[in-house]
């Protein structure tokens, strides 16, 4: 899939989720994804203390910083791509943050129902 034609969830051009932190796969601000991203990090969410929390008790720090990867460490509030996976989780559990639609890829439908995503997002829109 070529990342210039990267789709999100409702069929439009995928929109970055954060510069600030830079977030995403290969660090581009976008929830792109490759054959190499085996953990899907497709779902743009905000994150909140609840899922930083659950993530760090499911053995997921999201919370400390790593710069060796370039990983400032989460606070409520940053916009992150997240793991679908680890979103759907969260989203079993009563702990999945809210998403932002346009930034989280269409690769995120192969785990997660998009009445799950709509359910959750920041901006209900589409």
């Amino acid at each position: 899939m070529s990342i210039d034609h990267a789709l999100n969830v409702l069929g439009a051009a995928l929109v970055p989720c954060s510069y600030d932190p830079l977030t995403g796969w290969t660090r581009d601000g976008c929830c792109r994804t490759d054959h190499n991203d085996l953990g899907s990090h497709v779902v743009c969410a905000r994150m909140t203390l609840a899922f930083l929390n659950h993530q760090f008790e499911r053995g997921n720090d999201l919370i400390t910083p790593r710069p060796e990867f370039r990983f400032r460490g989460l606070q409520p509030g940053d916009r992150w791509c997240v793991c679908a996976h680890r979103w759907k989780e969260a989203y079993s559990a009563g702990f999945a943050p809210p998403v932002v639609l346009e930034s989280t890829h269409a690769r995120a439908l192969d785990i997660v129902p998009l009445e799950w995503l709509r359910e959750m997002a920041l901006d209900p829109v589409g």
